[in-house]
């Protein structure tokens, strides 16, 4: 069975968004964006919410303007390959190809996809993986956790969600960003 991981970057108080929406902050530096890149090459299917499907697309178009980093030209390379399924009551329908959009959150379609991959599967959004950890199907959180404090936003984790965690592997990037994985307990 393939593993299900919520990877997600993070502010030390555990946000992915700050007040305001924004999440500049957390953009990622080379080191960071390649390691990501490294991470992200056993994925086969990343499981997405509308909102970020719709900030996800970029990466469709990207990698072919020369002022691109070449970190940035392969993440694109990477992100294209992959299948995306979209969880979405709102979204019309999907524009990417290897996309598909399931018409809301379904937790008999994610084990069975678990069951099917051959490569790992990713899901991506606190809204979305709220739905995925409170259901039991996450198997590793790996948090990008970005040294700044935003003092509030939309939380890395679902109000009220508890599990015990195993610590699988934690590594410091220069500029001071930590990425910790963790096995959540069943």
């Amino acid at each position: 069975m393939s593993v299900l991981s919520y990877g997600i970057l993070c502010s030390l108080d555990g946000y992915v968004e700050d007040r305001d929406g924004g999440f500049a902050w957390a953009a990622p530096d080379e080191e960071v964006h390649a390691f990501v890149n490294e991470q992200e090459r056993a994925v086969s299917t990343y499981l997405y919410g509308r909102g970020l499907y719709q900030t996800m697309r970029y990466w469709q178009t990207a990698g072919g303007d020369p002022a691109e980093s070449p970190v940035e030209k392969e993440y694109a390379e990477v992100w294209r390959a992959a299948h995306k399924v979209v969880f979405s009551r709102t979204l019309a329908e999907v524009d990417t190809p290897r996309t598909r959009l399931v018409r809301s959150f379904d937790a008999a379609e994610v084990r069975r996809l678990k069951e099917e991959s051959t490569g790992e599967l990713t899901v991506g959004g606190p809204g979305l993986a709220a739905e995925a950890l409170r259901a039991g199907l996450v198997d590793e959180l790996r948090l990008l956790v970005v040294p700044v404090v935003v003092g509030g936003g939309k939380s890395v984790l679902p109000p009220g969600y508890g599990a015990a965690l195993t610590l699988l592997a934690e590594r410091r990037f220069r500029a001071g960003t930590v990425q910790l994985r963790y096995r959540v307990a069943t």
